[in-house]
């Protein structure tokens, strides 16, 4: 089986993807649609509900360099909206030119995964809005209280965080700078013509995507790549079947420091994956067709030609 195969249906999880052609239907199993289901329009955390005055503030807070150290970093950064949601660099720059070693995900549909960073770090958007602003590497601001007093100099601020935050005796927190922020990322998401098959329009998809479909069941993808967001919902070892040549990176192991989490990443999702390269942690690999490959190769023991 060709790799663009699979990379034709993969197209059907990015917004705008350009309109089914209507001819010849491929057949598919619909027992095999319970595995996925469609987006929602807003990711909801019964922690944190999202309000319009919360998410407003969020996406100011996003889009503000000010939130760095030096001022000329925002989170729209390293995760440009208008590029859904992804730099499109195999590692991005931060606090003055510095770089980590992975690649940044896209945010857009973030918000559902089950942890956030590729090693899990943080359980929830909000708590890894908090991660990047702190990082030496990334923004680099000294601290939570730092942000704060950044934001209290700004009179138009503290009306904004009382809005969103009504009843609060100190509505300008670092904790709801997060929260602000993770509110405005949960309203990101983006519904494509996937989600209208899920829910039933068969004319949704065209036949070369069905049959991409039905491939990507057939080699093994949805072993891990499944659900609402394709993927984003549990870890995996990098070389299951085949022992992955790259071990620079231990994974979760970072965070754990338990043998059995070395070379394990979680599993990204892949909606809008056509437009987010490059792929895997370390953004190594900038062509789809060829992750495909490799990863049917070391996870699953395939051989796509």
């Amino acid at each position: 089986m060709p790799p663009r195969v699979l990379v034709s249906f993969l197209l059907t999880f990015s917004v705008l993807a350009g309109c089914a052609a209507p001819e010849g239907p491929a057949s598919i199993d619909r027992g095999l649609i319970a595995a996925f289901g469609p987006l929602p329009e807003v990711i909801h955390s019964p922690e944190n509900p999202v309000t319009p005055e919360k998410a407003a503030l969020g996406r100011r807070l996003y889009l503000d360099p000010r939130l760095s150290r030096d001022g000329d970093i925002s989170c729209d950064t390293c995760h440009p909206l208008d590029r859904y949601g992804a730099d499109g660099l195999r590692v991005s720059a931060g606090h003055r030119g510095r770089t980590g070693d992975r690649n940044s995900p896209t945010v857009y549909n973030a918000a559902g995964h089950f942890v956030q960073f590729w090693d899990g770090r943080a359980k929830t958007i909000e708590e890894q809005a908090k991660g990047p602003i702190l990082n030496p590497v990334e923004m680099a601001m000294e601290s939570g209280e730092a942000v704060v007093e950044t934001l209290r100099r700004d009179p138009a601020y503290v009306e904004a965080f009382a809005k969103a935050f009504p009843g609060e005796a100190d509505p300008l927190t670092f904790d709801n700078v997060a929260k602000a922020i993770g509110a405005f990322e949960r309203t990101l998401t983006t519904p494509s013509r996937w989600d209208a098959f899920l829910r039933g329009d068969e004319a949704a998809l065209s036949p070369q995507e069905k049959a991409g479909f039905i491939e990507f069941t057939r080699a093994g993808c949805m072993t891990c790549h499944r659900g609402v967001y394709v993927g984003g919902e549990m870890y995996s070892r990098l070389g299951i079947v085949k022992a992955w040549p790259d071990k620079k990176d231990p994974g979760r192991y970072r965070v754990t420091q338990h043998e059995r989490d070395r070379f394990v990443f979680k599993v990204p999702g892949l909606r809008n994956v056509t437009k987010t390269g490059p792929y895997l942690h370390d953004g190594s690999i900038s062509d789809l067709e060829e992750v495909v490959r490799i990863m049917a190769e070391y996870q699953l023991g395939k051989t796509l030609t």
